[in-house]
This record gives structure tokens, C-alpha cells and sequence, in this order.
């Protein structure tokens, strides 16, 4: 995949090697990107320009919230299969017409998880 310039933290994928239930994570809006931490700690940071802001958006319907507006946050819990999903989603070149096949796939499978998961243990 080509480089784009969201950042992916390695700490989201420390998270995502550890199935959980429920992650508390935060979407955040400044004046340089969209940032999605977990604990204060960033997973994800989307600059404001056409594609980190296309990721912010598509991340955000992932995680069943919208972004927030500038200096705000807004909170999701979720899943990691549902983190995994966003950080691929951020990962996508909107350049490429084929990316949005990818994205309509990463989305659904997204909004099942969001449907309600039980923590058994």
C-alpha cells in the first residue's frame, strides 16, 4: 500500500494483540489533525488536509461517533476487532478508486461489532 500521511502508532498495535471487549478511546480535533488516543496515549493522528481528513471521517463512522469539532473529543467503546478495523481504514489510499471496495468491507464488519458484544470473562 502507498505511504499516506495518517500515523499509525505502534502502541495500537500493542492494543490490538490482546483481544478485548471494551477499549475506551477518544477522537480528538486540534488545529494540526485528528488524533485517536487510548489511556492519553495516541493510536492514530490524521492531519487536516483531504486525506487525513477523508481517514478522520470513515475512522469515526467505524467507531459509531462522529469527529468532533475543532479543540473537542468525542468517546467511543469499543472492541479491538473494531480498532483493528479503524487502523486499517487509516490506512487507505482515498486517492485509489479501489480503496473505497476495501473501505465498504472494513465498515460493515465495523457496525456488526458495534451491534453489541458480551465480555465473557
Amino acid at each position: 500500500m502507498p505511504q499516506t500521511d495518517v500515523i499509525v502508532y505502534k502502541y495500537s498495535e500493542d492494543l490490538v494483540n490482546i483481544p478485548r471487549a471494551h477499549l475506551a478511546l477518544e477522537l480528538k480535533q486540534d488545529y494540526n489533525s485528528v488524533k485517536l488516543l487510548h489511556n492519553e496515549n495516541l493510536l492514530i493522528e490524521c492531519p487536516i488536509n483531504l486525506n487525513g481528513m477523508t481517514a478522520a471521517t470513515f475512522m469515526a463512522q467505524a467507531l459509531g461517533i462522529d469527529v468532533p469539532p475543532l479543540n473537542k473529543s468525542n468517546k467511543a467503546r469499543v472492541s479491538t476487532g473494531v480498532l483493528f478495523r479503524v487502523m486499517a481504514i487509516s490506512n487507505l489510499d482515498y486517492s485509489n478508486k479501489e480503496s473505497f471496495i476495501i473501505l465498504e468491507r472494513l465498515l460493515s464488519e465495523a457496525k456488526d461489532q458495534l451491534g453489541g458484544s458480551s465480555d465473557l470473562t
